[in-house]
């Protein structure tokens, strides 16, 4: 009998030792054949994950940041302890003690799975870096058993630190939050050093489930934050009289509006910022850009764009009021959703119209009075007597019937608006005192614009404004829109003829002309549909005369006008047809800009940039925008009364003396030109440009160290009407931005090159004066050394461009305020020439 059971049990340990062979034999078969081609885990000790881009300003203040997945950064020694301890309770309490895997937990999870308790997961940390950097997230055994044998290889190559940096910046936190110093400044606001263990327990209880609401499902997940104190008391992490106090405290964040979004305390997006974006992608690429955690200092001053934005905002909405068209938001929120206060904040917040205008809010139409109609408005409270637009305050505007017809003038808030109907409201208020008047209604323009300044010397652009809302529309007029610079491109034109031979005294042709060209004969004319007979150069500008700029170009060629323009970076290849010379052919306002601040320096080529520096996410410096050597920069003293010394290598595109000398034909055009609105302390130069029909109207001036340029135009080209001119849109936005940039910079006289000498001329006729003359006709023109009144092209005859013309026509033109004068034609005769079209009913030249 004993020999029987012996042999039982014997044959039965037999079976269950052989069973166990081949388990272990198999189970190592599968490890063995699921361990050939697995992902190299080694490239984890360099791992570079995608962070965000952030965008500074010159004083280091944060203003923008670009990202496909939110993520900062944090080395392992830079993450507190506190936050170790609330993820390793939450996801892995044995981290610090197993080797990659936790046979006590899975067999744990297996023991309360069978009890029926609370599933809890069986992946360790470990595991869970090798499924979420080397791995797919499908659920299957045969990823189970790959994450298994990476986790032992992890353990085997990286610390723990290593390990457990890698899965607490890599591990998806929900609302785009990838590592846990985004987590917490998305839900809290706050740095990890400033959580506090119910708030790092909270973080700890998403990857769970990190699509849960903390608004939705507030309730579960404070649920799931009071198990990971608890596991933090129980680890010994926290002491109870914390874990007490932490768990008796409410779930705030963020999203349910205890602390204020990261994202408010920025400024909102803007053209400039949004433009580097485009640019920097460009340059190094979209990913690297958006995942490579660039540092990237701006040249923008902040309190100069908000100046830029106002004042070209304040251009546009003027003219648009002016036109006295009412268009609205076109957006409407339904009935249903207007029945309660709560209801109709929540759809008003959800409608997609600009919030980015200062001063500006959103609202919607409550109720429509007699003559005036009730209003919500976003973040403002309801107060016993509710918001109002009083008739009054629509009674400039013509709504536009569904035939395309305009109704007649409004008289009562409802000829405009509707109940439902979203709009756009602000404040007004008594400019003296600043008390409330009334809310008035808004609307974005139909006519767009840009405007952009930048500094003559280094190209920095301090301001950019690309349109009049970013959040209406983000395509930028200033860097993007291809338009007619029409008579701010003259100035280019000049330029070549002063290098070819001309002086500010050159005498010029203002007469009828004729071109055959492919499509018709073409007779281009001045804006006042005038001649005016042999003019000096300076005139010529400072008017703009459209018939002496053709007669120049004519005269040097369109090849040389071409290779000007090209070389200012105006075009990358202007065709050489005449009427290019008038500006037609379409460029953008950044190249303009920066094409004007050569002339302003002195000719020397300027590069604009929107990027000081670039850093990676090493702190290694990838891009300098100024590259120019300074000696002495880099020691500690300097001897008594020396400086730091910076040699400039830029290349030289226009000669010093032409450059001046077309400042100062620019600064006759601001003084009593086409540009004479300006009216600024310091010395401006600067020209106008009026295209065709008044589609487009330009106007760009420069002190001695800010060039600023703006264009106003429907992005559908259409005339702005018979009274737009760059004069009277243009000069005004300037005129607001350069108040307040001059405040900040200053501005001196034009620096005079070396090379010329001042004579005194009339400057209606060009003619010789004495040193001692004076007068309202006098000026002193810089000639080159060598030349003066009477030399060069048109010394010995009046340029023409190789068209006949009478050589009766008057040798001069009179001021527009001037009264009938005697002249002496060009054959010596004595002839009266009558008072002229006052200069302000003039454009500065057109496309015609």
């Amino acid at each position: 009998m004993l020999r029987f059971v012996l042999s039982f049990f014997g044959a039965i340990f037999s079976w269950v030792v052989t069973a166990a062979f081949f388990a272990v034999l198999t189970i190592g078969g599968i490890f063995w054949i699921y361990s050939q081609n697995l992902p190299s885990h080694e490239q984890l000790a360099s791992y570079a994950p995608k962070t965000i881009s952030r965008i500074f300003s010159g004083e280091g203040k944060l203003i923008d940041e670009f990202a496909e997945e939110r993520r900062l950064f944090q080395p392992i020694e830079e993450i507190p302890d506190l936050v170790k301890a609330a993820f390793i309770s939450a996801e892995d309490k044995n981290f610090y003690h197993h080797h990659g895997y936790d046979i006590r937990g899975m067999a744990a999870a297996a023991l309360q799975a069978l009890k029926g308790d609370r599933l809890r997961g069986a992946s360790t940390i470990p595991q869970q870096v090798a499924k979420n950097f080397l791995l797919s997230s499908d659920r299957s055994v045969e990823r189970k058993i790959k994450e298994l044998i990476l986790a032992t290889r992890l353990e085997q190559s990286l610390g723990k630190d290593q390990i457990l940096e890698l899965y607490l910046n890599e591990i998806f936190l929900g609302q785009n939050s990838y590592g846990v110093a985004a987590a917490a400044r998305t839900y809290f606001n706050k740095t990890l050093s400033e959580l506090s263990p119910s708030e790092a327990a909270v973080l700890a209880s998403m990857p769970q489930a990190p699509s849960r609401s903390l608004v939705r499902d507030k309730d579960r997940l404070t649920e799931r934050r009071n198990y990971v104190l608890n596991e933090m008391f129980q680890n010994g992490y926290i002491t109870e009289a914390v874990y007490t106090a932490e768990k008796a405290q409410p779930l705030r964040s963020v999203q349910n509006g205890d602390y204020p979004a990261f994202r408010n305390q920025l400024p909102p997006r803007d053209y400039f910022t949004d433009e580097i974006r485009r640019q920097l992608s460009d340059r190094f690429g979209r990913e690297e850009f958006f995942s490579g955690g660039l540092s990237i200092r701006a040249t923008v001053d902040p309190d100069m764009q908000k100046t830029a934005a106002k004042a070209l905002q304040n251009a546009l909405e003027s003219y648009d009021r002016g036109t006295g068209v009412w268009r609205g938001t076109r957006q409407t929120i339904a009935p249903e959703d207007l029945q309660s206060e709560a209801a109709w904040r929540e759809a008003l917040f959800k409608a997609p119209v600009p919030r980015d205008i200062p001063g500006w809010y959103p609202a919607v139409v409550l109720a429509l009075g007699d003559s005036d109609a009730r209003i919500g408005i976003e973040g403002i409270e309801e107060d016993a007597d509710g918001h109002w637009i009083p008739a009054k305050d629509v009674q400039w505007a013509r709504k536009r019937l569904p035939d395309g017809k305009l109704a007649a003038k409004a008289k009562v808030a409802g000829d405009l608006v509707d109940v439902g109907d979203v709009v756009l409201v602000r404040a007004m208020t008594d400019d003296n005192t600043g008390k409330f008047i009334r809310w008035s209604l808004r609307q974005v323009p139909a006519i767009e614009g840009g405007f952009m300044a930048m500094d003559v010397n280094t190209g920095r652009v301090m301001a950019m404004q690309g349109g009049f809302s970013y959040q209406s529309t983000d395509f930028n007029r200033a860097t993007q829109a291809q338009r007619q610079p029409g008579s701010s491109f003259k100035p280019f034109v000049y330029a070549a003829a002063l290098d070819s031979g001309f002086t500010p005294a050159t005498i010029v042709v203002d007469g009828p002309i004729e071109v055959n060209t492919p499509q018709g004969l073409w007779r281009p004319k001045n804006s006042s549909n005038k001649f005016y007979g042999p003019t000096p150069l300076r005139t010529g500008i400072e008017q703009s005369r459209n018939l002496m700029t053709i007669r120049i170009a004519q005269e040097i060629g369109m090849d040389t006008v071409a290779k000007y323009a090209e070389k200012f970076g105006v075009y990358d290849k202007l065709s050489p047809f005449l009427a290019n010379a008038l500006g037609a052919q379409e460029t953008t306002l950044f190249k303009m800009v920066a094409a004007y601040a050569m002339i302003a320096n002195g000719g020397e080529r300027v590069q604009p940039t929107l990027v000081d520096r670039v850093q990676d996410r090493f702190g290694r410096t990838i891009y300098r925008h100024d590259d120019r050597k300074c000696d002495g920069c880099t020691m500690g003293t300097l001897p008594p009364g020396a400086s730091p010394h910076i040699t400039s290598n830029r290349e030289r595109v226009l000669d010093a003396v032409t450059a001046y000398q077309v400042t100062s034909l620019m600064e006759g055009v601001v003084q009593r030109g086409s540009g004479k609105g300006v009216n600024l302390p310091v010395p401006i130069a600067g020209k106008t440009g009026t295209t065709n029909d008044a589609k487009d109207v330009w106007f760009i001036g420069f002190s001695s160290n800010i060039v600023a340029g703006c264009y106003l135009g429907y992005d559908q080209p259409r005339t702005l009407g018979r009274n737009a001119f760059g004069g009277t849109l243009c000069v005004p936005v300037f005129n607001a931005f350069m108040r307040q940039a001059i405040k900040e910079t200053g501005g001196t006289k034009f620096r005079v090159p070396p090379g010329g000498h001042f004579v005194k001329v009339d400057r209606f006729s060009g003619a010789l004066l004495p040193d001692n003359a004076s007068g309202a006709n006098v000026i002193a023109e810089y000639f080159r050394d060598g030349t003066g009144p009477g030399d060069g092209i048109g010394s010995m005859m009046v340029v023409d461009g190789g068209w006949k013309i009478s050589e009766d026509l008057p040798l001069i033109t009179t001021s527009a305020n001037a009264g009938a004068r005697e002249v002496t034609t060009s054959t010596g005769k004595k002839k009266v020439i009558p008072r002229k079209a006052d200069f302000n009913t003039m454009s500065s030249g057109g496309l015609y």
